[in-house]
């Protein structure tokens, strides 16, 4: 995909922070508009239908996490970044579990933040052309789909991503700081947290069939769950 062609959109409420994310995502190709509160958020992510939004958790009247949650409930995948501050980290996690796809804290770098958007509309619009099929699991690259003995299974973006990575290579041990770079993108070994909350919320979703392996003190690998 063309990133040129491709509309974010930023929900902030502070015009200095969001002329600064205004402008490195209009550096790195991206066609930005601006909503100043949730409500303007939601009705715009709805009607344009953009590549991502950036929104920030603390937006007034209803804030970003509400915001997440209204779009999920209603089934709308649109890829997602949380802005939150950076002592909140229930907030982080909760807007994972909700279907957040990525997270910056506040005070955030723009190329940072440019290029973990990047990340993410490169990941949505993969095309591998390939279909993984594991155990109970079927892992469609080419058409962004998940099965579970032959039952859909809603994934968000950033979680298809890290499964079709662990899936591809069956048994082999990935750190942390190796799924970081590969999924999202980044080297900070930091933010190994978020690793293990998307890892926690496949489990949750897959069931008995995640074949997701714990290696304590290194990271993660995928086991295929053989059906019944």
């Amino acid at each position: 995909m063309d990133a040129q062609h491709g509309l974010v959109v930023v929900a902030e409420d502070e015009p200095a922070i969001a002329d600064v994310e205004r402008m490195y995502l209009q550096d790195a190709g991206f066609r930005v508009v601006v909503a100043r509160d949730g409500q303007d958020a939601l009705a715009l992510i709805r009607r344009s239908a953009p590549v991502a939004a950036v929104v920030d958790v603390g937006l007034p009247g209803m804030d970003g996490i509400e915001v997440l949650r209204a779009l999920r409930a209603a089934d709308d995948w649109t890829p997602l970044v949380l802005v939150t501050a950076r002592d909140a980290e229930v907030d982080r996690v909760l807007g994972i579990e909700l279907g957040a796809d990525d997270y910056v804290t506040k005070p955030f770098s723009g190329r940072e933040l440019a290029a973990r958007v990047r990340g993410l509309v490169r990941r949505t619009g993969i095309r591998a052309g390939s279909v993984l099929t594991a155990g109970r699991l079927r892992v469609d690259r080419e058409r962004h789909r998940v099965t579970v003995d032959d039952a859909p299974v809603e994934l968000t973006p950033t979680e298809f991503a890290l499964l079709a990575h662990l899936v591809a290579e069956p048994d082999r041990v990935f750190e942390r700081a190796q799924l970081l770079s590969a999924v999202w993108g980044v080297a900070d070994f930091s933010g190994s947290r978020t690793v293990d909350v998307h890892v926690a919320q496949l489990r949750a979703k897959l069931g008995d069939a995640a074949g997701l392996r714990t290696v304590r003190g290194v990271g993660y690998a995928f086991d295929p769950v053989p059906a019944p």
